[in-house]
């Protein structure tokens, strides 16, 4: 076994610097942090190397690295240290589909993570990160994705021009808006849709807003002001899945 026992070790400082979103997009890379997210990037083929702490057995056929607790506690952005980390590529893009969900700033990377989630549970074909949005590859964000993101895809665009080449393609775009949306339960939903969720205080922005051709609501008690913008996600997800169950049937 090889083992890394400097934390001034060359590969030591490259796996610290993929914790920066700008060396992260500079090399193409990314970390991801336990066994269960290395596992699944291991699956779906974008694992690089597993780093491994020095008692852990791992009988898998990939470039392994061993390091000393300090080491791995240097690396990590967990609390308490992993057993592995995973460098991996940056998830290649597929074409988007029909079913569409777009994120117009969205800034905590827990809010993303368990959007993700729940756009897998929902049949949602591609998630669109506008460019204002938290980065996907973000440590918090893929946490709370549970490894749920090697399953979706996920494509970062313009969402002014975006929403432009949807609409010229015959896609529903569908934003919410209280005062002048319809119930999501009475939407007629066409088989091409784009819904767009946005910013946790600010909602989603009005230039982008405008450009939708449907608006919805979540009917709710009149002592809640407003739902948190990943459970308003599900919420609406499950209605259109459930809506586009029946559009098939």
């Amino acid at each position: 076994m090889n083992l890394i026992t400097s934390v001034d070790n060359a590969n030591v400082k490259r796996w610290c610097k993929l914790k920066s979103k700008k060396y992260r997009d500079k090399e193409g890379c990314f970390l991801i942090e336990g066994e269960h997210l290395v596992l699944e990037a291991i699956k779906q083929n974008v694992a690089l190397e597993v780093i491994l702490d020095s008692e852990e057995i791992f009988p898998i056929d990939i470039t392994k690295y061993y390091v000393t607790k300090e080491i791995m506690r240097k690396i990590t952005s967990l609390e308490t240290p992993p057993a592995m980390l995973a460098v991996a590529k940056k998830i290649p893009e597929k074409p988007y589909g029909k079913k569409l969900l777009l994120i117009d700033s969205l800034q905590d990377p827990g809010n993303l993570g368990t959007i993700i989630r729940t756009s897998v549970a929902f049949n949602i074909d591609t998630i669109v990160l506008g460019e204002n949005t938290v980065d996907l590859y973000n440590e918090k964000v893929l946490r709370a994705t549970q490894g749920l993101i090697f399953h979706i895809n996920i494509i970062k665009r313009d969402l002014n021009v975006f929403i432009d080449e949807l609409k010229d393609n015959g896609y529903m775009v569908i934003g919410t808006n209280v005062n002048y949306g319809s119930d999501i339960q009475e939407l007629n939903l066409h088989d091409k849709y784009a819904f767009i969720m946005g910013n946790e205080g600010n909602g989603v922005n009005k230039a982008i807003l405008d450009k939708c051709n449907n608006y919805v609501y979540i009917p709710t008690s009149d002592a809640c002001e407003s739902l948190n913008v990943a459970v308003a996600t599900g919420i609406i997800l499950y209605e259109l899945d459930k809506k586009g169950d029946i559009n098939e049937k």
